[in-house]
């Protein structure tokens, strides 16, 4: 037994002293696929020898054993551990772990490790965007963030749609979340291509966009643009896209043969007018970027073109954007410069979408060029074209969409400057300057041929140009500076704190003449000065607005504190002052705190990586929706004829200095669980708008003639639930197939109503100017359809019988009684979803891989506008076509509003089906990478709704001829289906990847 113990005390002897003899110095360089890593983490497995990565991304460590293990980690990467096996060169390789990256979020001023992130916060990466032709950065998120709402109804390529973060925020105001691109506020997404977008992060609850104040009721986006890297060899990056668009799920109409047998007007020919004015639309997109870095600097810049079509003719975009970016450092990387700057040029033709309007409702038996009406028609006068003279609202929709122009052009030049120095390791301070300029010009011409709006049979009119411009200048000035310290194993600190200047200028003109030579085929908006409108008083429309200096300054602190790594605090404080408001009220306050717990530190769940509960309270605010409104202002009065002196009239809006911050507070709830293959979020809210900003109607006798003045006069309660999931439902060597499932809930209260209880959202000409259909009640849920109940039967004049609702023996259902005690009316729908979900499949396999989306909104109603004007059989419209859906009745021969016209619209959607694959390219050095994928945007849909499309409408424009108010929406009016919508489209996408 001696002698084994003393074998073994000799053999351990001699291996330590081979170690030490045979212990070396290994070098190398660690990289990936773009270049050189510096800070990367070397360390000899099992002990504390280790050093990182210089500037160039060489190493020297020192006494490595030959029989050694080298662990190579870094933050973003996987960790790689090598056996040295007696070499002295090692080089290395790390690939991007998505999952870490993932762990840093960007949150405004700064970023955050997510396990210590304790507000509502999502971050989606590029990987995760919706795929194919995406024509606005806000489409990349839909569907991808519980309680974000992004609708575009029909998918016209020049409307940027819908966004709303957990419901409506405000209703005098900007209901959309705040934009911030590289750290610049109050940017759009319009003008950031998609293609060079990185990650976005939404900031959802009240403690999280707390830090931005005024400007953050709605919610905040935080957008990363794609950048390079330092020691990147320089490369191009090509990505090309090719689509096709069709219209599907038109209006169902009546055909030739099934207008005439209802009594129709014949006309003698045959017309599909949808198919007339609708196409087969082809778009392109390509995307060059080229990126790169040497050892202090590095740099990109990307060129994206695109030419997207709409379905609807004459119509679409063109669009150039250029964007670079560039990051350098000094003075021993004590100072980091980043400079960004875009250039966007943007064209569009905007088309007429009455011509998608006139398309349902024209005689299909009628001619589209006049040489083949079955009359004598004076095909010259109309440029050509048939048109139904003598009728009410009748236009011949290929006329209205080939005859006249509706065009615009938008260049938008934007920079800003970012500049960081580290007096320590622990203490930095960053100066962010930016600017931006927009121009817009927009421009209609109806020649003098034009039976829509141009006059064509007018003796006094005939011909008209509208033109409208606009330059909106803002600057931005940020300064702010973050202290970082870890105390000890127990205790970590971050504050950060500053202050932040913003300035808009805008200016506007418009201006509408008329009134040209007949005759003559000439563009005549470029020679305006022929109109006779200026030789005839009151003819000329001219309008010119400007809002200059329209400041806000704020001061802000936050402080971020993490104990014993597994309980988070944090806390904001921001003051901010506006111009928009009177001297003695431009100050507001917006405080936040949020706190959160990382339970599984202290439960140790088998399994578990995750497990945080976190509670945050914050309040935000929102400014006037413009300048001056606590301001009085007056009419001006001319002189008659034009020749005597003007004067100020009669005051129109009553000053109110009183006139302060709009508040939202917010309480959020969360908890986050993760484990191998599982990962869950679920959110509960409550928030509370006070003192919304309204302008309200005023008595005139006690108000010196005033009618009008904004006021804080309205409350909204809004209670929500939010639900993330992700699960790897195989993970092996071969497949990889990941499910998630975005889902939300809420409601919307109207607590307070200084308006009083009304009606709003008529349905317009002809007919039912008198129908109001959305109630706007205190007390109530926002967004309810109000009307009266179809019992399903029909008196002997076709009229529909409607239900004794209140069972007082009478029906009493004109819309004077709408809100009358006795009045038979009820809610017939819900304008806002009960629920929204996205649902998305990824599977990988080998190099192919699929991405199959789906989203769906369920609860919510809509007014088929369509059905209410063109489904009853009214025989003395005999000339205008029926809408002929699976619910119309031949025997409802009268329009009356009811509940016969509201209809679930719950959909189901495939939004989104993309089929790619990666090529495997070997040892190929000049080319790095190249895939293509196929891409089918939103292959079909599953819903009972009978109009052209089952989503929400979450505002109204209104039922102006031309449109609707753009500008003006109403946001308390949702869930009615204009007549002006654009149709659905289905794309398919060839797509192309290329690294260079």
């Amino acid at each position: 037994m001696t002698q084994n113990l003393l074998r073994k005390i000799l053999s351990s002897f001699f291996l330590v002293l081979g170690s030490i003899m045979y212990a070396q110095t290994v070098t190398g360089t660690v990289s990936d696929v773009t270049g050189t890593l510096p800070g990367v983490n070397v360390i000899v497995k099992g002990t504390t020898n280790g050093v990182q990565t210089d500037l160039d991304g060489t190493y020297t460590l020192n006494n490595v054993a030959s029989d050694a293990v080298i662990v190579f980690s870094y933050l973003g990467y996987k960790t790689q551990e090598v056996a040295v096996n007696g070499r002295s060169v090692i080089d290395v390789t790390l690939e991007e772990d998505v999952a870490q990256l993932e762990a840093v979020v960007v949150v405004g001023y700064g970023n955050q490790v997510r396990k210590e992130i304790t507000t509502a916060v999502t971050s989606v990466s590029e990987e995760e965007f919706n795929k194919g032709v995406i024509n606005n950065a806000s489409q990349l998120l839909q569907g991808k963030v519980a309680g974000l709402s992004v609708y575009n109804r029909g998918g016209n390529p020049n409307d940027s749609g819908v966004i709303r973060l957990r419901g409506l925020s405000t209703v005098g105001g900007n209901t959309e979340p705040l934009v911030v691109i590289d750290g610049v506020l109050g940017q759009s997404l319009s003008n950031v291509d998609p293609s060079d977008i990185k990650n976005i992060t939404v900031l959802k609850d009240g403690s999280a966009a707390a830090i931005y104040g005024s400007r953050a009721s709605s919610g905040v986006i935080l957008v990363t643009t794609k950048s390079g890297r330092t020691n990147q060899p320089f490369s191009v990056d090509y990505n090309g896209q090719y689509g096709v668009s069709d219209a599907i799920n038109p209006v169902e109409i009546m055909n030739r043969q099934q207008f005439l047998a209802t009594g129709g007007t014949d006309l003698g020919s045959d017309t599909d007018w949808v198919d007339e004015v609708t196409r087969s639309a082809f778009s392109q997109v390509h995307n060059i970027a080229m990126s790169g870095g040497a050892e202090n600097t590095n740099y990109r810049v990307a060129v994206n073109y695109r030419d997207t079509e709409g379905i609807l003719i004459n119509s679409g975009f063109e669009q150039l954007n250029i964007r670079g970016n560039f990051t350098g450092t000094l003075f021993n990387d004590k100072l980091r410069i980043n400079f960004n700057s875009a250039f966007t040029q943007r064209d569009s033709d905007f088309g007429f979408n009455e011509a998608l309007r006139y398309a349902i409702v024209y005689n299909p038996t009628a001619p589209v060029f006049g040489d083949d009406a079955p009359f004598a028609f004076n095909s010259e006068q109309f440029g050509g074209y048939f048109e139904t003279l003598g009728l009410f609202d009748s236009f011949n929709p290929v006329s209205i969409a080939e005859q006249n122009r509706n065009a615009g052009a938008t260049t938008t030049i934007n920079y800003n400057a970012d500049f960081r120095y580290s007096f320590t390791d622990d203490l930095s301070a960053t100066l962010n300057v930016g600017q931006q300029v927009s121009r817009t010009d927009n421009n209609q011409y109806y020649p003098t041929t034009s039976f829509f709006r141009g006059g064509a049979v007018s003796p006094f009119r005939k011909g008209r140009a509208d033109f409208y411009s606009n330059e909106a200048r803002s600057k931005t000035l940020e300064l702010f500076g973050t202290y970082n310290r870890t105390f000890n194993d127990f205790f970590r600190m971050k504050l950060d704190g500053g202050y932040s200047f913003q300035e808009n200028d805008f200016n506007e003109n418009y201006l509408q003449v008329g009134d040209f030579p007949p005759g003559v085929n000439f563009d005549f908006s470029n020679a305006i000065e022929v109109s006779q409108d200026l030789n005839e008083a009151g003819r000329v429309i001219a309008n010119s607005g400007r809002n200059d200096d329209d400041r806000i300054i704020a001061f802000f602190l936050r402080g971020n504190f993490t104990f014993d790594d597994a309980i988070y605090l944090s806390a904001s404080i921001r003051r901010e002052g506006s111009s928009r408001f009177g001297a003695d009220n431009q100050w507001g306050t917006f405080p936040s705190v949020a706190v959160g717990a990382d339970l599984n530190n202290y439960l140790q769940l088998d399994n578990v990586s995750l497990l945080k509960a976190r509670l945050g309270y914050g309040v935000t605010g929102a400014i006037p929706p413009g300048v001056g409104l606590s301001q009085t202002s007056f009419n001006v009065i001319n002189g008659a004829g034009g020749f005597g002196s003007s004067s100020t009239g009669i005051g129109t809006r009553l000053a109110n200095p009183d006139l302060k911050w709009e508040e939202k507070r917010e309480l959020n709830f969360g908890i986050e669980f993760a484990m191998d293959r599982l990962s869950a979020t679920v959110d509960i809210y409550n928030r509370d708008i006070v003192d919304f900003i309204s302008n309200v109607q005023i008595d005139a006798a006690s108000n010196n003639g005033f009618t009008n003045q904004f006021q804080n006069a309205g409350e909204l309660n809004t209670k929500g639930f939010e639900l993330t999931v992700n699960y790897d439902i195989v993970r092996n060597d071969k497949v990889n197939y990941n499910m998630g499932l975005v889902a939300s809930t809420y409601e919307t209260v109207l607590e307070k109503n200084a308006g009083g209880d009304r009606m709003i959202a008529n349905l317009g000409a002809p007919g039912q100017n008198d129908t109001e259909v959305i109630l706007v009640r205190e007390g109530d849920e926002v967004g309810q359809i109000w009307g009266p109940v179809f019992t399903g039967e029909v008196d002997a004049n076709g009229s529909p019988i409607l239900a004794d609702i209140n069972g007082d023996g009478s029906v009493i259902a004109d819309q004077g009684s709408a809100l009358a005690d006795n009045g038979d009316f009820t809610v017939l729908g819900q304008g806002f979803p009960d629920w929204e979900i996205g649902w998305t499949h990824q599977v990988q396999y080998g190099n192919w891989d699929l991405n199959a989306f789906f989203r769906g909104a369920f609860g919510h109603s809509l007014v088929n506008s369509f059905r209410v004007f063109y489904e009853p059989r009214i025989g003395s419209q005999s000339s205008y076509n029926y809408v002929n859906t699976e619910l119309a009745r031949d025997d409802i021969r009268t329009a009356q509003f009811s509940s016969y016209y509201v209809e679930k619209a719950d959909f189901l959607r495939l939004d989104n089906l993309t089929i790619g694959y990666n090529f495997d390219l070997g040892d190929n050095t000049f080319l790095k990478s190249a895939r293509v994928a196929i891409t089918a945007q939103n292959l079909f849909t599953i819903t009972d709704y009978t109009g052209a499309d089952p989503e929400p409408a979450f505002q109204d424009r209104g039922a102006v001829d031309n449109g609707g108010d753009l500008a003006n929406p109403d946001v308390l009016a949702p869930g009615i289906d204009r007549r002006y919508n654009y149709f659905q489209n289905r794309t398919i996408t060839l797509g192309l990847n290329l690294k260079f």
